[in-house]
């Protein structure tokens, strides 16, 4: 049975295939497109799981859609009229794509998909993306936390997964929403929204949470149960085309700061006291539902399950002995989650082996890589696995940041080793280089460290492993080594690697730990600021070729950026992709 899943019209539009109830692909359109949370309909990323699973539209037995749009559609259109005129000039923006498209998602469907004539499901957008994190997780049961923006009305949903069944209990509802209270502080804070909530989260540790108490007393009531309500006096989501309101610029003294300019203290404090109001909702509720369900496993999706500070407490401070969190977590997830919930939960199949990576992407062998390097007249060394790792180990060791493309392309928003820039982590110096040099972007931005999953608990206080680089952890004491993954709260985001599911970048790992006695390296991903991660050769040699990092390694070929042809554009890169 070959199962489409599909998501679109919001943001990170994205596809996935099952077989048989196994994840054959999955794809972010952005990664093909070009165009960073591209949402227009995934039909790049159709064509490829459908490829890559050999097969054509015609065999495909179902499809589904992540979503509900009616209900959505019922949901504005219900808040536009008690928000009323306020609301006006956001109905007239918002109103032309619903009557052109989204409305008639079911045909639209069927015209994108020709000559398909089978099923199309549309799941609640919190039942997919509970489906998303229960169904491909590694247990019978569990409790499954969902929380982002907002869906069709709910906002955050409580459940328990059995088996291939799914029960969501409780939800909170729109306009009361923490994905949506996170997104204000965002746009307050001058970032952009749907896109820069993670540099909110970065930001975090420069400042103290000073206005935490203020916000709890005036701006957000929070229950024992978890439920919440926002006062919307507050806010400007609701009816506005802004986030946040007057009233929210008095509370903090000031406008929204404009965005690229200069931060201080009042901007580092302000970013601390909405992320401990973050960790302390999501605390409370995962409280409540270990509470309701009893169970030692908990599932978590949608775009605040993210939040890898918030989920490195929930593993450390609740009573939860297990955590699993979607690696593609936000709206790109909701289609392997539509498909899964689709193949399982209604068709009743019975659920394969649980994921243990998110490597489900394109894939170029070795062939194709040396075609492209020869058309553009590069110059490359060709080695073998073994000496590939170990020239790679060395020319890091040696101060060097490397462009690493190997296998195929992770899905999800972090690069796990697939696509990724690689550096040392024993420079202090390296940070800057990596932000400054490297990515174009800000300067506080923390970097990740990659370890070998055998040693990790060594270096981190973490005692389970964080394969999708969504778990922060304390650096142990001692081991203050690697100044260039570690943050000023003497935190890191880390990815654990094994060797099972990424033998040659564990080896390169091991590589480098045989050279210099640390088991890590710095992991980001493989592109500048406002790019999305690289995808193609050519996408990865022109991001090379941009950029000031020294070596390129795709698959078994070395490229030296001393050794390159000039690189001749038309066009300033700059100008190509829009700023997050």
């Amino acid at each position: 049975m070959n199962v489409l899943g599909l998501s679109c019209f919001y943001h990170d539009s994205a596809a996935a295939l099952l077989k048989d109830g196994k994840i054959v692909a999955a794809c972010q359109e952005e990664r093909l497109s070009r165009k960073r949370h591209d949402s227009g309909f995934p039909t790049k990323s159709v064509k490829y799981v459908l490829r890559e699973a050999g097969i054509g539209v015609e065999d495909l037995d179902a499809v589904g859609f992540y979503d509900k749009p009616l209900l959505k559609f019922e949901r504005m259109l219900s808040t536009y009229v008690a928000t009323f005129p306020r609301s006006f000039a956001s109905f007239r923006k918002a109103m032309p794509p619903w009557v052109k498209e989204k409305l008639w998602m079911p045909s639209l469907i069927r015209k994108e998909l020709r000559p398909y004539k089978g099923p199309i499901l549309f799941a609640e957008h919190h039942m997919s993306h509970a489906a998303s994190c229960f169904l491909v997780s590694p247990y019978e049961e569990a409790a499954i936390l969902t929380v982002d923006g907002v869906g069709e009305w709910a906002t955050s949903s409580f459940g328990v997964g059995k088996g291939s069944d799914i029960t969501l209990f409780k939800e909170i509802r729109f306009p009361h929403s923490l994905g949506l209270l996170y997104s204000a502080f965002t746009y307050y804070l001058g970032f952009k929204v749907n896109s820069a909530e993670y540099k909110v989260m970065g930001l975090a540790p420069y400042g103290k949470p000073v206005h935490f108490d203020r916000i709890m007393k005036e701006m957000v009531h929070l229950n024992e149960d978890g439920s919440f309500k926002l006062n919307m006096d507050f806010f400007a989501y609701d009816y506005g085309l802004k986030m946040t309101s007057e009233r929210f610029s008095d509370f903090f003294g000031g406008p929204p700061r404009k965005a690229e300019t200069w931060m201080a203290e009042r901007e580092f404090d302000i970013a601390a006291s909405v992320q401990k109001v973050c960790e302390e909702v999501v605390l409370t509720m995962a409280r409540y539902i270990h509470k309701e369900t009893g169970s030692d496993n908990l599932c978590m999706a949608g775009g605040v399950a993210l939040n890898c500070v918030a989920n490195g407490r929930v593993i450390r401070e609740t009573p939860f002995k297990n955590l699993f969190v979607q690696p593609a977590a936000g709206d790109a997830g909701g289609a392997v989650g539509v498909a899964h919930y689709l193949y399982n939960t209604i068709e009743k199949q019975p659920r394969t082996k649980g994921w243990t990576h998110a490597y489900l992407g394109p894939e170029y062998k070795d062939d194709e890589i040396q075609q492209y390097l020869d058309a553009r007249g590069t110059k490359y060394k060709v080695l073998s696995d073994g000496d590939v790792t170990r020239a790679t180990a060395q020319h890091i060791a040696d101060g060097n940041v490397i462009g690493w493309y190997q296998g195929r392309m992770e899905f999800g928003p972090r690069a796990l080793g697939g696509r990724s820039i690689l550096g040392d982590p024993r420079d202090p110096k390296m940070r800057d280089t990596l932000n400054m040099k490297i990515k174009f972007r800000e300067g506080f931005r923390p970097f990740a460290p990659s370890v070998m999953a055998d040693k990790a608990s060594e270096w981190f206080d973490i005692a389970c492993d964080s394969p999708y680089m969504l778990l922060v952890a304390q650096v142990r004491d001692g081991k203050r080594v690697i100044p260039a993954v570690t943050h000023v709260d003497n935190s890191a985001r880390l990815q654990t690697v094994t060797r099972e599911e990424s033998p040659l970048y564990y080896d390169l790992i091991a590589e480098f730990e045989k050279i210099t006695g640390v088991p890590i390296v710095i992991n980001t991903s493989f592109n500048v600021r406002g790019e999305p991660i690289v995808c193609t050769p050519h996408d990865a040699y022109m991001c090379f070729m941009r950029t000031n990092m020294d070596y390129l390694v795709m698959g078994h070929y070395i490229l030296d950026k001393k050794e390159q042809p000039p690189l001749n554009e038309d066009v300033d890169w700059r100008t190509q992709f829009e700023l997050d």
